[in-house]
């Protein structure tokens, strides 16, 4: 069935026939190829009738055709982020402002601008939900997940559209396809297993509300208590015990199946059975020996095995044992990461661990080889910023710590608790070199959103002070 599209300001015949013909134009337009003259008759569409979902469909087309005609580059991919970002800030604000009809149309011009950044696309689809437009939300995140079908970032978004339109099949779709990229992801392992349990749950009462006996249903919800056990994320006794032991006839049933030794490893390790969790991720290895997040997960048990062991020297009072081991501890976490980085030299969030423990040494300019490369990553590139500035400062070399700490604040508009920490340092590097005026600017920053962040407050009562016995011109 066709979609009527609806005027929203004015549903008189001459006003309806002129946004047919819009559309019809704007449709032959894109049709014949001229992009540009589609968007524009399409987005007047749209304008006109937020309802019309065929237009802005249309729409979102032409856009993408216009922006993906030669592949684009990444240097193409920066250059439309940044040109997008004022259009970006407008949006944003009127979502805020609760204005969500003009914020629609605000997004609608975002992502026609740069139609693959996952920032912008989620942006729109928030704008969408708040406007009431559910289909367009998701329909922005699926033409943009239909190019790009390994984003991770844009995958989680597009899951969690789909949960919040409660359409948890598509939703777990996506959630698998998530979890073969990041196995290791607990966040992502437990809204998978909330939809499981959702989707159980909904299949279950169905079946009892069609006439289905509630034997039947009794039985399913047996099911239904196994996937919400897990949801939890950490079981312990006898559900800890249950769930194990399923694992374990899991993988007797499908011995090549990762996933299941993950599981496992994973459960027994929140029991603090390190020493069978090291035994199954090996187990793994020896049918993976290849697989990065496998060596991740080992890692990270003989860890925490090492802060159990720490800890309980603790309570027993055995404080030398107990620091002497964390030495122990510590040797091994280096040790570890400088290996693997060997094993896996493209694996920049390796790249950026590895980094942070040369900070932790004071062996600066070691820290600020990784961190140059770690920075590569969307992901790891703040973080990469800030370790690099600390390299700098305390290398004694603060113009060169600005420089990162001022790249990394363009990148994050938003006060968080990222962007505190990076004005913080910025903050006390002015402080340091005398910049009175600029530091008390870059702290009130901070002040104003946080007053209870770290030391802010003494620091504000002290550069009032200092503005007054050092009065800037």
């Amino acid at each position: 069935m066709s979609e009527e599209p609806q005027v929203q300001a004015d549903s008189d015949p001459q006003a309806q026939r002129r946004l047919n013909t819009l559309f019809n134009k704007g449709f032959a337009a894109l049709e014949r190829g001229s992009l540009d003259m589609a968007i524009d008759l399409l987005h007047t569409c749209v304008e006109l009738s937020p309802d019309f979902f065929r237009a802005r469909k249309f729409l979102r087309a032409a856009s993408l055709q216009r922006f993906t005609k030669d592949k684009p580059s990444a240097l193409k991919l920066a250059l439309a982020e940044l040109g997008a970002l004022p259009q970006y800030f407008k949006t944003l604000s009127l979502l805020r402002r609760g204005r969500h009809a003009e914020a629609l149309v605000a997004a609608e011009r975002l992502i026609a601008k740069a139609p693959l950044v996952v920032k912008y696309v989620d942006l729109a689809a928030q704008c969408a939900f708040a406007a009431g437009q559910p289909e367009s939300a998701i329909m922005y995140l699926e033409t943009a997940y239909q190019v790009d079908m390994q984003n991770t970032k844009l995958m989680e978004c597009l899951a969690n559209a789909y949960r919040t339109a409660e359409q948890w099949t598509k939703a777990r779709e996506v959630l698998n396809a998530l979890i073969n990229l990041k196995p290791m992801d607990a966040g992502i392992m437990n809204l998978l297993k909330d939809t499981d349990a959702r989707i159980a749950m909904a299949g279950t009462w169905d079946a009892a509300g069609e006439g289905g006996d509630f034997r039947k249903l009794v039985k399913d919800q047996d099911t239904t208590d196994k996937l919400a056990m897990e949801a939890r994320g950490v079981v312990t006794g006898t559900d800890a015990e249950v769930m194990i032991a399923e694992q374990r006839k899991k993988i007797e049933a499908d011995p090549s199946n990762l996933n299941y030794y993950r599981a496992l490893a994973r459960l027994l390790q929140q029991q603090k059975r390190f020493d069978e969790a090291v035994e199954v991720v090996e187990a793994a290895r020896k049918i993976n020996p290849t697989d990065p997040e496998l060596d991740r997960m080992l890692s990270s048990v003989r860890t925490h095995a090492f802060d159990a062991r720490i800890e309980a020297l603790h309570n027993s009072g055995a404080t030398e044992q107990a620091e002497a081991l964390e030495h122990e501890r510590n040797q091994f976490v280096f040790d570890d990461l400088v290996q693997r980085v060997e094993r896996y030299p493209n694996d920049l969030r390796l790249r950026f661990e590895l980094g942070q423990q040369y900070l932790q040494y004071e062996s600066y300019d070691d820290a600020i080889q990784q961190f140059q490369l770690s920075q590569r990553s969307p992901k790891e590139r703040t973080g990469s910023l800030y370790g690099l500035a600390r390299s700098f400062r305390l290398k004694g070399q603060p113009d060169m710590a600005v420089m990162q700490l001022e790249t990394a604040l363009e990148q994050l508009p938003v006060m968080n608790e990222e962007r505190k920490q990076i004005l913080f340092e910025l903050g006390e590097i002015s402080e340091e070199n005398g910049k009175i005026e600029r530091a008390f600017n870059i702290y009130r920053e901070i002040y104003g959103a946080d007053i209870a962040y770290r030391d802010i407050a003494a620091k504000m009562e002290r550069i009032y002070k200092l503005r007054k016995e050092q009065p800037e011109a």
